[in-house]
């Protein structure tokens, strides 16, 4: 399956090019680090802003130091806020218990609307219960497909995990890979779990899957270098993120191996890779649109009642392919750090 002939893909490239256009005209940006206090994002409005009374949405997520795929999800989501007259507080913590004090703090505060990620959902039931019975819309994006319903949340914005594993399972069968080694940066991360299990389900050759500390990066290229040398019959290293298919590429070279490189997620150093062949495709589920979405939904939920896949369906936004042959046409938003 390619981007081309993908038909979630044909209907979201247009989205995509008017929120990427809306990211240029934005002034405020947001940061912070888990556990300390978040800097707010989007008080400077770009033209068209909302007119309804000011608003105050917590975006909390699980992003780890150093992990660029978050950057481009905050973009989306401070570009929807500067639209809809909102002022967004962004907080971060790749560890469970400390990720739920973050949305502890957004009740707390009295915020209007939660965003929220649930890479690890058992360690956020509780926590999403307190800001329902608050009276606080709370929306889920990038990690939690499988279970946002269960936690009782309004809606869901992101890629099936496991449709996207099984696709990337399938491109690797089309390209006659024979051995691949799936490279889980955080275990207990549900969403990468069931990546690697979807690979696993649908790709004809040997899958084996290798855990590493994707917060030591120094770590992770080690990891990976020692299983290429332990095992040269690898012929693919399927990595989870941009930033580790960048690092795979380091640890092929140091291994002396002949692997090929895959990934899920893009940024910016990645589609330029992927021009010069370095690496071979990535698996887009265009975070920007996550960001953009869940900040937006919130918006419209309390201001016309809305509720996006009727509080039924989640809003997929991917998987889509990106390899040589469509990878220019991406590249330019990546520059600009929305893709």
């Amino acid at each position: 399956m390619d981007r081309s002939s993908h038909p979630r893909s044909r209907r979201l490239v247009p989205v995509v090019a008017v929120a990427a256009a809306a990211a240029l005209t934005l002034a405020g940006c947001s940061s912070s680090s888990g556990g300390k206090k978040s800097e707010e994002g989007g008080a400077n409005a770009s033209a068209g802003k909302a007119t309804t009374p000011r608003m105050t949405v917590a975006l909390v997520t699980h992003q780890s130091a150093g992990d660029t795929f978050w950057d481009i999800v905050r973009k989306g989501a401070e570009a929807a806020a500067a639209k809809d007259n909102i002022k967004l507080v962004y907080s971060n913590d790749p560890n469970a218990g400390n990720q739920a004090n973050l949305v502890q703090n957004a009740i707390d505060q009295k915020v209007d609307g939660i965003a929220v990620t649930l890479a690890k959902p058992d360690a956020m039931k509780d926590v999403v219960a307190k800001a329902k019975s608050a009276g606080i819309p709370v929306v889920g994006l990038n990690s939690g497909l499988s279970d946002w319903k269960r936690l009782g949340l309004m809606e869901f914005f992101g890629q099936d995990e496991t449709v996207a594993g099984e696709a990337f399972g399938k491109k690797l069968n089309d390209l006659g890979a024979k051995h691949t080694v799936c490279v889980i940066q955080e275990q207990g991360n549900v969403g990468l779990t069931q990546r690697c299990d979807g690979v696993k389900k649908t790709f004809s050759g040997k899958t084996d899957v290798l855990y590493v500390n994707g917060t030591d990066m120094p770590s992770v290229k080690s990891t990976i270098t020692a299983k290429l040398k332990q095992d040269s019959s690898i012929d693919y290293v399927a990595t989870l993120g941009a930033p580790f298919a960048l690092t795979a590429v380091q640890s092929v070279s140091d291994a002396g191996s002949k692997a090929k490189i895959a990934t899920f997620d893009l940024n910016k150093d990645l589609t330029t890779a992927i021009s010069k062949g370095t690496i071979q495709f990535a698996v887009d589920q265009q975070p920007y649109l996550q960001g953009y979405l869940a900040v937006d939904s919130l918006w419209l939920y309390k201001n016309n009642g809305n509720y996006s896949g009727g509080g039924e369906q989640p809003v997929l936004t991917g998987p889509a392919f990106v390899d040589k042959t469509n990878v220019e046409q991406i590249a330019k938003y990546a520059a600009n750090g929305t893709r």
